[in-house]
């Protein structure tokens, strides 16, 4: 049974194309409110899990609930999520306010208010002075924000960001970090954030899901998944490790078992100033 803080759930959720199982199996819960990571490289399942949120693909097999409403046969229309994409997806032929309201027009809200509530939510995403601009005259950080601002005026309980980073320079991107994660605490609801870029996930997530081969190989903080990787994979994918194998282990340890070294955290010492350490095992 989903709780009810619970945002999203996956009940052991394939996604199959033909061969290829690009969602395997996966069960995991998305709490309310938090600002949740799907980490992997290229192929790993994470977008893919994306799609199956937002409704643009369905589930092979298994169950997929939103606040506890089981969603995996529903339309994306029939979702309370929205989603923004990695290239913007703004209407070039209308202003800035215009692709805010965009959202409301189709929900026939009147047009004043319209105007009240994308005016408001470029007030939050720091461009209440570009409203009457078109997305040809705005930066790549400066349309960025107008999507999200589209995509949370309709105030769903779910936003879905698909890499909505990368197309943006380091700089930009760094500072676009910042932002949305303290856009997310002010407007209190859950994003759900793929990257293949281990730094952002870390730096803006409160829980990171590691994806690898359609499958989710650790759940965990920022923190715990760097300190404590559960599998080889997601101790070699984030951040650099030195992976020690079962049998040089044995010879240097006595233990036959694989761990990994984090390289900030070798120190070489003379003779006698051996001090204690944790290893942690990988799979």
């Amino acid at each position: 049974m989903t709780d009810r803080s619970t945002a999203v759930r996956f009940d052991h959720v394939s996604r199959h194309f033909g061969a290829v199982r690009a969602v395997d199996d996966v069960s995991f819960e998305i709490r309310g409110g938090e600002f949740f990571s799907m980490l992997g490289p290229s192929g790993s399942g994470k977008t893919t899990c994306l799609r199956l949120i937002a409704g643009f693909e369905l589930p092979t097999s298994g169950h997929l609930l939103l606040h506890g409403r089981d969603v995996s046969a529903t339309p994306p229309y029939d979702r309370d999520v929205n989603t923004v994409f990695q290239d913007y997806a703004l209407f070039p032929h209308m202003s800035v306010w215009e692709n805010v309201a965009y959202g409301l027009m189709i929900r026939r809200v009147p047009k004043a208010e319209r105007r009240r509530q994308a005016e408001e939510m470029l007030g939050m995403v720091k461009l209440g002075d570009f409203a009457g601009r078109r997305p040809a005259q705005l930066s790549g950080g400066q349309r960025q924000r107008v999507a999200l601002a589209r995509a949370l005026v309709n105030r769903p309980s779910v936003l879905l960001l698909d890499e909505p980073l990368g197309a943006l320079d380091l700089k930009l991107r760094e500072t676009m970090q910042e932002e949305l994660k303290a856009l997310q605490r002010q407007v209190g609801i859950t994003f759900i954030y793929v990257t293949h870029d281990q730094g952002e996930a870390l730096a803006m997530s409160d829980r990171v899901a590691v994806f690898n081969l359609g499958r989710v190989e650790q759940i965990d903080t920022p923190g715990a998944i760097y300190d404590r990787p559960a599998t080889a994979f997601v101790a070699g994918f984030v951040g650099a490790s030195n992976m020690v194998d079962a049998a040089t282990a044995g010879k240097l340890m006595g233990q036959a078992r694989p761990f990994a070294l984090r390289p900030e955290r070798i120190r070489i010492l003379t003779n006698g100033q051996a001090v204690p350490a944790d290893a942690v095992e990988v799979a």
